[in-house]
């Protein structure tokens, strides 16, 4: 009986469909600047233009691409576009794009050193790799206590970190005093860290957020983290726990690190939180201590080849490229800065420490009542223009833009159009108070 249609695996299939499919996403990013950058549709509009079951029969490739061409490019927002500016970009190249080629073709579930070696080594490798060229100290490389692991996401890694603290302090002082335990970071920390004691169990109560003000740049402060501390010691909680940040969210605040208190680089405390040892996944190397099985260092048992994409990119670019691919963004956000300090209609809200501006439109005769409503009115105006995209964020009680410039095809002319956008509509804006 012939099954039909596409084989599971078939190589000759695969050579011709995957050319398609790479002609269709080469295609996409050259005309990437013709689509609007935040999509403009309506909640549930692609249920009207879909059917309610998947197909019986095998369809062709080429009717799902028109599909994807019509009905849900239009739901997309195009975070490679040149023209987004909203949140930190998730930046693609062709690099990363073809290790995630590889990684997917390759499709191993690498939870332990057995079950893939080079995805647990390659890992290990381009992550001391990593460390190195961010110049951390020796005691983050795999070859002492430390070491580095790809986790799936940002909040993955707080939640990980949050309960191997958890889980070290706990065995010192007992199960029974977890209401006891207080965490600490910034009002400027990502929500990744509440997300993270909330799974951890840490009462809401003793999720400590530090208020920060212009006058330290919106960083946490040594000084307020120590009363806390103390504080919190004389009635009796277990402080265990700090987030700081080097480049907040919401406008790229640095904490001091170096004085904010001194890391434990090892690994063991995160292995002993998250390892378990099932009889069906025991194997010579792992039961002799020889080593990694990446599965004790995060959440999920389940983990991608993802060192793959981070070794493609390190040796297609190499690392002087890499850094002044970095340095042009950031030297980018610097002209942008300087295009809204040249026009006394704007004010850049917080100090540009990397590639993110903070700024605000100023309201007339300095009102500070509507100064909210007209930058919420003037991020709505720009971004449904569909020509940029912009976020915002509320610094010492003020609503105020953002622009992170990161996206990988963006250049000066990028920029400058989306100040005229900007300009304009704050013109507009202002003509109607």
């Amino acid at each position: 009986m012939d099954g039909g249609g596409l084989k599971p695996m078939d190589a000759e299939q695969l050579r011709e469909n995957a050319h398609k499919m790479v002609d269709f996403i080469a295609d996409y990013y050259k005309n990437i600047e013709n689509f609007p950058v935040l999509s403009q549709v309506q909640p549930g509009y692609l249920s009207k233009l879909l059917p309610d079951s998947a197909p019986n029969q095998p369809e062709s490739l080429q009717d799902v691409l028109s599909d994807v061409q019509s009905k849900i490019l239009p739901g997309v927002t195009h975070w490679q576009s040149p023209d987004y500016f909203a949140y930190f970009p998730s930046n693609s190249s062709i690099a990363g794009f073809l290790g995630e080629m590889l990684s997917a073709g390759f499709n191993m579930v690498g939870f332990s050193w057995i079950t893939s070696p080079a995805a647990t080594e390659l890992e290990m490798i381009v992550l001391d790799w990593l460390a190195k060229l961010l110049k951390l100290p020796d005691d983050f490389l795999s070859t002492g206590q430390g070491g580095g692991v790809i986790q799936g996401t940002a909040s993955e890694a707080v939640l990980v970190v949050l309960l191997a603290a958890r889980d070290k302090v706990l065995r010192r002082v007992g199960k029974d005093a977890i209401g006891k335990l207080v965490v600490y970071g910034s009002d400027q920390t990502h929500s990744a860290l509440q997300k993270a004691c909330q799974i951890g169990g840490i009462h809401p109560e003793n999720c400590r957020f530090l208020k920060t003000d212009a006058s330290s740049e919106y960083a946490l402060s040594p000084e307020s983290l120590n009363e806390a501390i103390s504080h919190d010691i004389a009635i009796g909680l277990i402080p265990f726990f700090l987030s700081a940040t080097v480049g907040t969210t919401s406008s790229t605040a640095v904490d001091p690190l170096l004085v904010l208190g001194k890391i434990t680089k090892d690994r063991n405390a995160l292995i002993q939180s998250l390892s378990t040892n099932p009889e069906y996944l025991k194997n010579k190397a792992s039961e002799a201590n020889m080593v990694v099985d990446y599965k004790d260092w995060q959440i999920p048992l389940g983990r991608r080849f993802r060192s793959l994409k981070l070794w493609m990119v390190l040796r297609l670019y190499g690392l002087e490229n890499l850094q002044s691919y970095i340095r042009n963004h950031i030297e980018l956000a610097k002209h942008f800065e300087e295009l809204v300090s040249q026009d006394p209609r704007f004010q850049v809200v917080a100090p540009r420490k990397f590639s993110l501006v903070c700024f605000c439109l100023l309201p007339p005769h300095n009102n500070e009542d509507c100064a909210n409503k007209l930058n919420h009115d003037l991020l709505d105006a720009v971004n449904s223009t569909g020509k940029l995209f912009i976020s915002h964020t509320v610094l010492s009680g003020k609503y105020t833009l953002r622009f992170a410039v990161g996206a990988p095809l963006t250049e000066e002319r990028h920029v400058n159009a989306a100040w005229k956008v900007l300009q304009g509509k704050a013109s507009v804006l202002l003509q109607s108070l």
